[in-house]
């Protein structure tokens, strides 16, 4: 592969993660305020788990390319862009796009990697930690002393949520699968099986007045069971519907199933609130103020990253022509940490 050789990864229906296509094509020049990012590192999240099933509730129509997220060098740069990016290490958040070797974006959603830390580090917290800096942060808004339930705290997302928790002096219960359960002890969270026994009797035994806040990616019957564990003044943060990906049927019911809910839940008179988190909101209508988050939280996030206060293991690293492998694995759900792509 040369700088002028873009390799990318199609996914060109509902196929089988083998049926992913690599394709080659020439490198994109960029246009005015646009930069090509020559990919180090893409990762492989939950959303490509849910776009190669089609259940994904804003994806683009097929085929395209997927990659919620990349970390690599400016490799050149349009009009009305500073040259002297060219050569730094930078991160986006693209939806979708990211499984590529090289990437066009728009210059304002790059968001420069300080120095320190690699390629693999910084891409196990871009969307993962941006998603769980703003969950807790701005919509939670937790403070020390607090106590907080994580679903899935052995997940991307929620291993870097009980994390920035953590160090932020909040107390956290998270549920996960057993063998997640010795490494959330060392990061002083204390755990519950969820595939074993009442998982909202056990929360009431260890939070007999309710948790300030609970965030949850499962959907379905856990939203309703989480909005009622929620201490008075507590705060419900829904982002997924992880429980009906291999359902079939509309992909948005789940999600405007649990967006009717939140709305009623906070027509009720009784001082807690209900949301669901999408990392995107606001992008359309109010595009500078929601970059304006980006950098500054995906900035706090590295920060975090740098002095420890966060890690995150990255579980596997592939090469793109091995994408449909690398999917499969995330899939399979025997791994723990971030699976990566490189080119």
């Amino acid at each position: 592969m040369t700088d002028h050789t873009l390799v990318e990864v199609l996914l060109p229906g509902i196929v089988e993660p083998e049926g992913l296509q690599v394709r080659h094509a020439s490198v994109p020049q960029p246009g005015p305020g646009q930069l090509v990012i020559a990919m180090e590192a893409t990762g492989v999240s939950f959303a490509e788990q849910q776009m190669r099933r089609g259940r994904y509730y804003d994806q683009p129509p097929f085929p395209f390319v997927p990659g919620y997220d990349l970390v690599g060098r400016v490799q050149s740069t349009g009009p009305g862009v500073d040259p002297g990016l060219t050569g730094r290490r930078v991160a986006a958040l693209t939806k979708v796009g990211g499984w590529a070797s090289h990437v066009l974006v728009d210059a304002r959603d790059a968001v420069e990697v300080p120095e320190g830390l690699t390629a693999d580090e910084a891409e196990t917290v871009v969307l993962n930690g941006v998603t769980a800096w703003q969950m807790l942060h701005r919509t939670a808004r937790v403070r020390a002393g607090q106590t907080v339930l994580v679903h899935g705290a052995g997940g991307g997302v929620g291993l870097v949520l009980v994390q920035l928790a953590r160090a932020a002096g909040v107390k956290v219960i998270g549920t996960a699968s057993a063998r997640h359960h010795d490494a959330l002890r060392a990061l002083d969270v204390t755990p519950i099986d969820y595939r074993t026994g009442n998982v909202p009797a056990q929360v009431r035994a260890l939070a007999p007045g309710g948790v300030d806040a609970v965030f949850d990616h499962v959907g379905g019957r856990s939203v309703i069971d989480s909005w009622h564990l929620l201490a008075a003044g507590g705060t419900l943060v829904a982002y997924g519907s992880a429980s009906t990906r291999d359902d079939t049927g509309s992909k948005q019911w789940p999600v405007l199933k649990i967006l009717a809910r939140t709305w009623l839940w906070n027509a009720l008179p009784n001082g807690r609130r209900a949301h669901f988190f999408n990392i995107w909101a606001g992008k359309k209508l109010q595009q500078d103020r929601f970059r304006a988050r980006l950098h500054t939280d995906l900035a706090e996030v590295f920060a975090a990253l740098r002095r420890g206060d966060i890690s995150a293991p990255v579980a596997a690293r592939l090469p793109l022509a091995k994408a449909g492998e690398a999917l499969r694995l995330a899939e399979s759900g025997t791994v723990t940490g971030k699976i990566i792509l490189t080119p």
